[in-house]
C-alpha cells in the first residue's frame, strides 16, 4: 500500500470533551491511536486524513509531512481510505484489493478508492460521495472494532493491549538480575524496555495479561502494575497500584490506584486517589486526592452527559472522560460518568461534583461558573505548563483552543442555566 487516508466522519461530536482537540483516530487505544496502528505496520507508506475543518490548521502543523484536507494530493493515485472510529488489526487490511471494500458489521472500515472515482481534485469526498463509492465497492468482512463513544475506548483497551504486546514483543523471557524485582505469571509476556529505570520492590504481574514497559520509563518502589498494560515512554509512576486494563501514554507522572483507565500523554497525577474506567486527556493535572466514581450504589447502568445531553453507556462501571488542560484541586470529587470539558477548573467544595462540566467553566465553591477572562488565562497557564515539559503551545493550537471556546458557548449557556435553575 503505498497511501492510506484516515477519514473523521460526522460522528466525531459524538467523542467530545476528549476529541476536541484532535481527529478520533488520535485517541489512545492499547498502546497506540488507530492511526499510529496502522502507520507503524506501513511505515513506507505516504499518509494523509480528512478532518474537520476547525482541526485541520492544528492538526497539519504537528504533522508537517502528512497531507490534511488535501484534495489535490488524493485525485493523485489510488489510496486506502480508512474509517477513523474503527480499530482494525493492520494485517486485516491487506484483505482490502481493487473494487472492495471493507466492513466491520455494518460499518464500513476501509475503501481502495481510485481517483477517478473522487468528486473532484478541488473538493474533498463527503459522506454522500462515499456511500456512492461504496454501493460499487465488493464487501469483504473485516474483524475488529467500531468506536461510537468515549467510553468504547474504555471497554476495548484490555483486548487491544494483549493484541499490540503480541504484535510487538520479542521471543525471549524477561529476566533481571536484581531479585527484589517481582514479575509474577509467564516471563515472555513482559516486556521492558533497557533503557527503563525500576526500583527495587516492584511488583509486575502478567498472570491476566501482558505488561509494555517502554523505554526511558521511571518506576519508584512499591508500584504493582497488573497486565494488561501499557506504560509509555518517559512515563514516572509513584508508588502506583495499577490495575488491569491501563494505558500511559508519553511523559505523565502517575501515582495512586489507577483501575482499567486511559492516559493519553503529558498529565499528572502524582499523589493518592482513585481514577477508573476514565480517559484523560493531555495536559490535566489531578490534584492531591482527586478521586472519581465508576460505579453506582445501585450497580445499575451510567449515563454519561455528552455536551450536555445524557447519554446511555449500557455499562455499570463508566468513570471520567477529562479533556486537555483541565485542572482539579485537592479532594476533587467526581461522580460516575462525569464529562470534564477543555481548560475547566476544578475548586471543590467538600462534595461531589456537577457530572456535566462544560469546557472553559470552572467549579467554585461548589457552584458551576464562568472563567471571568473566558479562555485568556487557561492560554497562559497552558504555556507553563507546557514548558515544564520543554514543550511548546503553538500558534495553531492556540488558535483551536479559542475557536473550541467560541463552538462550546452554547454548551456553557444551557450548563449554567440548568445548575442555576437546580440551584433555586
Amino acid at each position: 500500500m503505498r497511501r492510506i487516508v484516515f477519514f473523521e466522519d460526522q460522528t466525531a461530536a459524538q467523542f467530545s470533551p476528549i476529541a476536541l482537540l484532535r481527529p478520533v483516530f488520535e485517541l489512545l487505544c492499547g498502546h497506540y491511536s488507530a492511526r499510529e496502528r496502522v502507520c507503524q505496520s506501513f511505515s513506507k507508506t505516504e499518509w494523509g486524513a480528512i478532518v474537520r475543518g476547525e482541526l485541520a490548521e492544528a492538526y497539519r502543523a504537528e504533522h508537517p509531512h502528512a497531507h490534511i484536507n488535501d484534495a489535490a494530493w488524493l485525485s493523485g493515485s489510488e489510496f486506502l481510505l480508512v474509517n477513523g472510529r474503527c480499530l482494525v488489526e493492520p494485517a486485516q487490511l491487506k484483505k482490502i484489493k481493487p473494487g472492495s471494500a471493507g466492513w466491520i458489521g455494518d460499518t464500513w472500515a476501509a475503501i481502495l478508492i481510485d481517483p477517478a472515482e473522487l468528486p473532484s481534485e478541488q473538493r474533498l469526498p463527503t459522506g454522500e460521495d462515499l456511500q456512492r463509492i461504496l454501493l460499487q465497492k465488493k464487501k469483504v468482512t473485516l474483524a475488529g472494532t467500531v468506536l461510537n463513544h468515549p467510553w468504547d475506548l474504555i471497554s476495548q483497551n484490555s483486548k487491544w493491549l494483549a493484541l499490540d504486546f503480541a504484535a510487538r514483543s520479542r521471543p525471549s523471557a524477561f529476566s533481571t538480575a536484581d531479585s527484589r524485582i517481582a514479575i509474577i505469571g509467564p516471563g515472555d509476556q513482559v516486556h521492558i524496555d533497557a533503557t527503563a529505570r525500576l526500583d527495587p520492590f516492584v511488583v509486575i504481574d502478567a498472570t491476566s495479561g501482558p505488561v509494555w514497559v517502554d523505554r526511558d520509563v521511571r518506576i519508584q518502589a512499591f508500584t504493582r502494575i497488573e497486565g494488561p498494560a501499557y506504560v509509555g515512554p518517559g512515563t514516572q509512576l509513584f508508588r502506583a497500584n495499577v490495575r488491569e486494563g491501563c494505558s500511559f501514554g508519553p511523559v505523565c507522572r502517575l501515582g495512586g490506584e489507577i483501575e482499567e483507565s486511559i492516559v493519553h500523554g503529558y498529565a499528572n497525577k502524582y499523589h493518592d486517589g482513585f481514577l477508573g474506567h476514565s480517559y484523560v486527556c493531555p495536559w490535566v493535572n489531578l490534584g492531591a486526592l482527586s478521586t472519581n466514581s465508576d460505579l453506582k450504589n445501585d450497580y445499575s447502568n451510567v449515563s454519561v452527559p455528552l455536551q450536555g445531553v445524557k447519554v446511555p453507556t449500557g455499562s455499570t462501571k463508566v468513570g471520567a472522560f477529562i479533556g486537555d488542560h483541565a485542572k482539579t484541586a485537592l479532594c476533587s470529587l467526581f461522580n460516575t460518568g462525569s464529562a470534564v470539558g477543555v481548560m475547566s477548573l476544578i475548586l471543590p467544595g467538600g462534595e461531589l461534583l456537577p457530572k456535566h462540566i462544560p469546557s472553559f467553566s470552572r467549579v467554585w465553591h461548589g457552584r458551576l461558573d464562568v472563567l471571568p477572562d473566558g479562555c485568556e488565562s487557561g492560554i497562559q497557564t497552558a504555556r507553563i505548563a507546557m514548558s515544564r515539559r520543554g514543550q511548546q503551545l503553538t500558534p495553531e493550537m492556540e488558535r483551536l483552543i479559542r475557536a473550541v471556546y467560541v463552538s462550546t458557548e452554547g454548551e456553557r449557556r444551557t450548563a449554567f442555566e440548568r445548575h442555576r435553575a437546580a440551584a433555586h
